[in-house]
């Protein structure tokens, strides 16, 4: 049985200014995809140029943080912030949600590939191989934080986390880590490495993400105020099933298409 290292979640303290770990996970995230996306310009996987990444990583940036708070607030605690709206604000206090984050993200590469007179999935099939990145980026912050914890386990890597109580639990948070964040990556930069169908990329992402979401979330403890829900699935499984077909409907209609239309 191992315990949690209890980490600070304060890295910098500058005057009465904190700077948390998890933020500074989500700026190595952001800043993955601005390196990773840089080199693939310069490679010529892509007709986007870098002031186009630059635009839509700030861009995304707003789309994530606005979608994600609003999703979480919607999603999980509809009855409280619809009677208090104003706390949605409040975004110190915690309580952002992937799938709500993704949706904001999209709408804002929907509106920028408008704006450039591209297809959506221009846009998607270059920037999703490197997402993964920052998931587990994201998920590293999770574990400092000590917070989204696993269920009860007598496996011999369960850790007992601070505010869990004293029974060893899946680190959860390590698995989606790995499954959702490094192990999609890897396998994301090589199906991307060569040239596919217009929508594939971004396909195999949802396929991918989706997946391995609803397995991780066997082990992941559901929020308390919610627990399990229908047919004993958690929130996360329920949100990750739409993904899994969304992705599996792009994959067969490009399939299905009778010329390749690479994305590159």
């Amino acid at each position: 049985m191992l315990h949690h290292p209890q980490i600070d979640p304060i890295a910098l303290q500058l005057g009465p200014v904190s700077i948390h770990w998890y933020g500074l996970m989500y700026l190595l995230g952001f800043a993955a995809v601005w390196l990773l996306g840089r080199r693939r310009i310069r490679q010529g996987c892509s007709a986007l140029s870098v002031r186009d990444l630059e635009d839509i990583i700030f861009y995304s940036v707003i789309g994530v943080v606005a979608g994600g708070r609003l999703g979480y607030a919607l999603i999980y605690k509809p009855g409280q912030y619809l009677a208090s709206p104003l706390d949605i604000l409040r975004i110190w206090e915690g309580g952002m949600s992937f799938h709500g984050g993704l949706i904001g993200v999209i709408v804002v590469w929907i509106w920028y590939a408008r704006r450039r007179g591209m297809s959506f999935f221009d846009v998607s099939d270059f920037i999703a191989p490197m997402i993964p990145l920052g998931l587990a980026a994201g998920r590293w912050g999770n574990f400092i934080n000590g917070e989204l914890w696993g269920r009860p386990t007598d496996l011999p890597w369960g850790m007992v986390f601070p505010h869990a109580g004293p029974i060893a639990r899946h680190p959860s948070q390590l698995y989606e880590m790995v499954l959702e964040g490094l192990l999609l990556f890897a396998f994301l930069w090589w199906y991307s490495s060569t040239p596919r169908r217009r929508g594939q990329v971004s396909g195999m992402f949802l396929l991918g993400y989706g997946t391995a979401r609803f397995l991780v979330e066997f082990t992941r403890e559901p929020d308390d105020f919610l627990g399990l829900l229908a047919g004993g699935l958690s929130m996360g499984q329920l949100l990750s099933i739409p993904m899994v077909l969304a992705g599996a409907f792009i994959l067969w209609r490009c399939a299905g298409r009778s010329s390749p239309e690479p994305t590159d």
